[in-house]
């Protein structure tokens, strides 16, 4: 009868306890593991001539970043077939993106890569290195087998099982022009750039809570609250986002007089962000989401703000603080939700003063009456949501690409983005009477919230910097998918982050 290999991993820390106490050498293997390939075989069999007991951990489904669709097997299906492999003695799963916790707990005498790791430059996620750094805590020694390699991320991309029709004829048509390496220079020339960003700032507070059923005495369902967190949204997530990817980031807002509110903005927004504050009466805008806490179906939203424009004093401030950087800076975003802080006037100067603008105007719950996307007659781009567009339009039904060429004739864009949410987004080119489409990439989707204003940063630098719209369509769409998996903008975009997964996908 085959022994039970599969354990939570801190059962397997006692177990590997008393066999380290029997004089057993440990050697662990991390990875995904998602197509196990004669590479793996023989990786696994040099691993454990090296000490007596091979253990092997997998990352779990939500930590693996190897582009759309991975992994392509469960974590469940993934321990089932490595633990059916006589080579390996132990099985185990690491709720978490790299093997540190792995290598904590289970205090392996050896940690066993494949020589392509050995070069640690070349590790872009600087993973490799945290996890040699806790491997010496335990007197633990890193080794690398010298055997023949496949890559499961190649394999599964030439048998083209992962992507979608579209998204393999937008993956083979950037490969046409672009290698991993030429991608690497675009991404360090982005740290060139100096980027403003105009908008208001939104707390986004997320309160989990569990349904109790129907009041006894009113026709209204109770919940019991939970706990809460706040993530920094609006055009903080925006700046927060870009300071990863660029030389200089600013940021000119408003902030209301709850020193709370204050003390959470200042410790939340990158330290290397500059910033310009126009203090209000009313509150910094905060909008609570509660979440059921078995299903994450959101149940009921609230506002909390004040949205009538901000006063004639702080009008002025605004109007000064714009005419002395609107020159200075490469690009400027403006993230417009309609709650104030931009009018008519103050787009108008944006618009004759910014050298490269791109313009994001939403429309949502609290201002869908007297909100229009139309306010920034010039822009080098403008980003909308499909449904914003039609409610502009007033037209339900009128084929997208028509919609799209009669709403361009009202504003003066180079280039008008749709995000269309699981369909993708799609790019008119005004200049060359061109339409670009782009694929969805997520696997799964948690909360929309800050996805498109993730997909307007990154589109917006990549922009500027390649003058390639295609290919600043085709990463700003891979930025989204990762936003669009996590809570709110829980998740910094990073150049690693969205360079790990054209790693795989190129």
């Amino acid at each position: 009868m085959m022994k039970n290999k599969i354990h939570d991993i801190n059962t397997l820390a006692k177990i590997l306890k008393k066999k380290r106490e029997n004089g057993n050498k440990i050697v662990l293997c991390h990875g995904v593991f998602d197509l196990v390939h004669f590479g793996h075989i023989a990786h696994f069999k040099r691993s454990k001539s090296f000490g007596d007991i091979l253990v092997v951990t997998i990352t779990v489904d939500k930590f693996v970043n190897k582009g759309p669709n991975r992994p392509y097997f469960s974590q469940d299906l993934r321990k089932f077939f490595l633990s059916n492999i006589d080579l390996i003695d132990y099985v185990s799963e690491v709720n978490s993106p790299s093997a540190i916790e792995a290598i904590r707990k289970l205090k392996p005498n050896f940690y066993s890569k494949g020589k392509e790791y050995e070069n640690l430059n070349k590790d872009i996620t600087n993973k490799i290195i945290s996890e040699i750094s806790e491997l010496k805590k335990h007197n633990g020694k890193i080794v690398y087998t010298d055997d023949i390699t496949f890559s499961s991320s190649k394999i599964l991309n030439d048998l083209e099982v992962l992507l979608s029709p579209q998204q393999l004829k937008e993956v083979r048509n950037i490969k046409k022009n672009e290698n991993y390496d030429t991608l690497l220079k675009k991404f360090e020339e982005l740290k060139k750039l100096k980027v403003l960003v105009i908008g208001e700032l939104i707390l986004d507070k997320y309160t989990l809570c569990e349904p109790l059923g129907k009041s006894g005495k009113d026709p209204i369902m109770m919940f019991k609250k939970d706990e809460s967190k706040m993530i920094m949204g609006g055009s903080g997530a925006i700046a927060n986002n870009l300071s990863n990817f660029c030389k200089e980031i600013k940021l000119i807002s408003y902030v209301g007089k709850n020193m709370n509110s204050k003390k959470f903005v200042q410790k939340n927004l990158d330290k290397k962000i500059k910033k310009e504050f126009l203090y209000i009466n009313g509150p910094t805008i905060q909008k609570e989401k509660f979440i059921d806490k078995n299903s994450g179906s959101k149940v009921i939203g609230f506002y909390n703000f004040d949205d009538s424009f901000i006063d004639n004093r702080n009008q002025n401030k605004l109007k000064n603080l714009l005419k002395i950087n609107l020159k200075k800076y490469d690009l400027v975003i403006v993230a417009n939700y309609g709650h104030g802080l931009i009018n008519d006037e103050i787009a108008t100067l944006i618009s004759n003063k910014a050298k490269f603008l791109v313009v994001n105007s939403q429309i949502n719950a609290a201002n869908i009456l007297h909100h229009s996307l139309n306010m920034f007659k010039k822009a080098t781009c403008t980003i909308i949501n499909e449904g914003e567009l039609r409610h502009e339009m007033r037209d339900r039904h009128t084929d997208i690409e028509l919609l799209i060429r009669k709403f361009s004739k009202s504003i003066n864009s180079s280039y008008i983005v749709i995000t269309r949410g699981s369909d993708g987004s799609k790019l008119f080119d005004t200049k060359k009477n061109k339409f670009i489409n782009s694929a969805a990439y997520a696997s799964k989707i948690i909360d929309k919230i800050g996805t498109g204003d993730t997909l307007m940063a990154i589109f917006a630098i990549f922009l500027k910097s390649t003058k390639n719209p295609e290919l600043s369509l085709f990463i700003s769409s891979l930025a989204a998918s990762h936003n669009v998996q996590k809570m709110g903008n829980s998740l910094k975009i990073s150049p690693n982050l969205i360079l790990k997964t054209l790693q795989h996908l190129i």
